[in-house]
């Protein structure tokens, strides 16, 4: 068995207390948490304003042994996950001791603050010698998985939830079919009512919008020889990373490019400044 080892901000969010199930359900025994260790043990509220467990009770709930600090996750793991998706700021931290260490990790999504901090991330994984990937779950839906890339000229992409938080699955599912070659981004919604317009390379364009969580993962795709795509709804995105990530466990195949990575980023960062100033174009630098 190879042992998992869980780094986060706070340990009861969705991710962690999913994660131990899923892994099981992909792999048996042959990849399991084990130790585990939150930057904030104690009375952690979460976003949507319910009070988080302790470490030590959610730890003993999961029957994952309950460390100290990052450092001593990181001496006892095989592998690593660094978590803490809806704080992106705290990454750097978080990251320190894995990103040293030379052992496989994955960052989950949101992956950095903005573009610098993305850069400077993996100029840390590669200065540890360390294989790293981070990416939202959505960049392996089923239905992406066969989209033709060749002659894509227009996506429109559409979904649930809040800017700061939901953004990053509709622009990681568009840099995955576009590439990281975007030009500038401009909102032709609000931050009441989130949608941006963003230019690629060659004259391609991408909108995504926020409609509410009545409105699954969804796209449509047009092609230069007039055909087109639907994609109603995204599915099986989950169990279909887990299984990347198993994978990137077992054979250190990075999943995402560094470039993707920071390319999603810098849209997300850009994306936002625009939501502020509507109609207005922000280059990327």
């Amino acid at each position: 068995m190879k042992k998992i080892g869980l780094i986060d901000h706070y340990l009861d969010n969705w991710h962690a207390n999913n994660l131990p199930r899923w892994l099981k359900d992909e792999a048996g025994d042959k990849y399991k948490i084990c130790y585990a260790w939150g930057s904030l043990p104690m009375g952690t509220m979460k976003p949507n304003g319910e009070g988080a467990k302790p470490s030590a009770l959610w730890c003993a709930e999961q029957g994952i042994e309950l460390c100290s600090s990052a450092a001593e996750v990181v001496e006892k793991s095989d592998v690593l996950l660094v978590l803490a998706p809806n704080n992106p700021e705290t990454h750097p931290e978080l990251c320190r001791d894995a990103f040293a260490s030379g052992k496989r990790t994955y960052v989950d999504k949101t992956f950095a603050t903005d573009a610098a901090a993305a850069k400077a991330l993996i100029e840390a994984a590669k200065a540890g010698n360390t294989p790293m990937f981070s990416s939202s779950a959505l960049r392996f839906s089923t239905e992406l998985k066969d989209v033709e890339r060749k002659g894509l000229k227009i996506i429109n992409s559409r979904g649930p939830g809040s800017y700061d938080i939901y953004s990053i699955h509709q622009i990681e599912m568009i840099v995955a079919l576009f590439g990281p070659e975007f030009e500038r981004v401009m909102a032709i919604g609000d931050e009441t009512a989130p949608a941006l317009v963003i230019e690629f390379s060659g004259k391609r364009f991408a909108t995504i919008g926020h409609f509410g969580w009545q409105c699954p993962f969804n796209m449509a795709l047009a092609y230069e020889n007039g055909e087109h795509t639907l994609i109603k709804e995204c599915s099986d995105y989950f169990p279909n990373f887990v299984h990347e990530l198993v994978d990137f466990f077992e054979t250190g195949d990075i999943k995402v490019p560094f470039e993707e990575t920071i390319a999603v980023i810098a849209i997300r960062e850009l994306g936002a400044k625009a939501l502020r100033n509507p109609g207005v174009w922000f280059e990327r630098k």
